[in-house]
């Protein structure tokens, strides 16, 4: 069965059974999982920015201009990390969109063991602040990220953001 992003959790009880009782509220338009793959080079990274942003508007995703550049952000950066460090091992990474009735997830996959973490940068490199960057964005829009292994071995990183701006001051 599809969930179409609802999660596996129990469903309304009834429905089937009797014709005369009001069908459960079904997914919203907007609502529904897209993956799609990219090759770790430069040049996935505005390829993924723009599929991202045009799968969003093609989706009618109601999203506040704030909100869709901080997602962008979010999926330049993130996509930029397996770039930059997943390639050797991981030549493909997988990008996935999930939105729900009141959410937008984002999240790039590798296939490298490595799990980054979000250190306080050095003042004098000129990198290394694309997850500090992922985790400012994300908190200031109420939402939440992590990083987690997958059952292959590699890691997915992830950022979920409300479709209603919370800001945090």
């Amino acid at each position: 069965m599809d969930d179409h992003g609802r999660g596996s959790g129990p469903r309304p009880e009834g429905g089937g059974d009797d014709p005369l009782a009001p069908a459960p509220p079904g997914p919203l338009p907007y609502e529904g999982v897209w993956r799609f793959t990219a090759s770790a080079v430069d040049a996935s990274v505005p390829q993924a920015r723009h599929a991202v942003r045009d799968l969003l508007y093609r989706q009618g995703v109601p999203l506040t201009d704030d909100l869709l550049q901080g997602l962008l952000l979010i999926v330049s950066e993130l996509v930029t990390n397996g770039v930059k460090h997943a390639a050797l091992l991981s030549p493909i990474l997988a990008v996935e969109v999930a939105v729900g009735a009141e959410w937008v997830r984002v999240s790039v996959e590798d296939n490298h063991p490595y799990r980054p973490t979000a250190l306080v940068a050095d003042h004098d490199e000129t990198g290394g602040r694309g997850l500090l960057l992922v985790r400012e964005v994300t908190r200031e829009a109420g939402g939440a990220c992590d990083v987690e292994h997958t059952a292959s071995g590699g890691k997915v990183i992830w950022a979920a953001l409300p479709l209603t701006s919370a800001r945090v001051p």
